[in-house]
């Protein structure tokens, strides 16, 4: 797949949230990235659905909500009416049923459904769902905070999986979430990822249309 740059909007600056949504809305971004966190799943909350709201009003492009809460289940109906066209839970967040439940779901909503893993997640983990999932997201830092440093582990990581998706004839992309920069983008891609979450690269530039366009073009 082409090249896809989601702006994390836990970066973006809330007092000008419109503002942002607009140069986003400018750029060559492909998505709008929603970083939903409860202070359960991880030690950090950062918005919800008013904001959410907020954001979709303005937005121009899809929304790509990623769930870091408990009990996800309990929220897919929401996004969907929000019209979220990807939404992502965490592997760690659910049982082997309740992730099932959650899959099928986000597909019956009309929603392109994913699942998450952490860091300390091996990809392996993943093998029983590939096929029935539209993408897979591997986190690139521990969920709860931007501005994190990239785990370099995260790259072999994605071949890793990429390996998996071809050995399963699994129709499924890679979505990379933390610490993506121009330095790392390029080799992310070889190894099989297709989708970028960018906070801190974009909306700390100064710049973000042209934060965008680097990514795209490193």
């Amino acid at each position: 797949m082409p090249r896809v740059i989601a702006p994390s909007f836990l970066s973006a600056d809330f007092g000008h949230l419109a503002h942002d949504c607009q140069l986003i809305n400018r750029s060559a971004a492909g998505w709008f990235h929603l970083d939903v966190m409860d202070g359960i799943f991880v030690p950090n909350i950062s918005y919800g659905f008013p904001v959410c709201q907020a954001i979709a009003s303005v937005a121009r492009k899809p929304l790509d909500a990623h769930l870091m809460i408990v009990e996800p289940w309990r929220y897919l109906e929401r996004f969907a009416a929000l019209g979220v066209s990807y939404l992502s839970v965490h592997y760690e967040a659910c049982s082997h049923r309740r992730l099932r439940e959650c899959i099928r779901k986000i597909h019956e909503l009309g929603m392109s459904a994913g699942v998450v893993i952490n860091p300390e997640t091996p990809a392996e983990v993943l093998i029983p769902y590939l096929r029935e999932i539209d993408y897979a997201l591997v986190m690139g830092v521990h969920p709860g905070y931007g501005g994190q440093a990239y785990i370099p582990e995260t790259t072999e990581k994605v071949g890793v999986l990429a390996d998996m998706i071809a050995a399963a004839d699994a129709d499924c992309f890679i979505e990379v979430d933390g610490g993506v920069s121009v330095n790392n983008i390029a080799e992310l891609e070889r190894q099989g990822a297709g989708v970028f979450v960018a906070g801190s690269a974009t909306f700390t530039s100064g710049d973000p249309v042209k934060a965008v366009r680097a990514l795209l073009e490193a």
